[in-house]
């Protein structure tokens, strides 16, 4: 996520904390918070996904996606 917009969601914040906030920033709040989610969340699967555990005996197996 670029730097402007993490900056955008701070000011949001110090915004709200100090007045209400105008249905304009509240929908642009919630849009880069879904942005960010979004971002963070690929960025763990992609850890995850280059995660293996390690048994005691030494051998190694990569870690399985949870079924849901």
């Amino acid at each position: 996520m670029e730097q402007t917009k993490l900056d955008r969601i701070n000011e949001l914040a110090r915004l709200a904390r100090t007045r209400e906030l105008t249905q304009e920033e509240l929908a642009e709040r919630d849009v880069l918070r879904r942005e960010y989610l979004a971002e963070w969340r690929r960025g763990a699967e992609q850890v995850l996904e280059n995660t293996y555990l390690v048994t005691p005996d030494g051998r190694k197996r990569k870690l399985e996606k949870k079924q849901s």
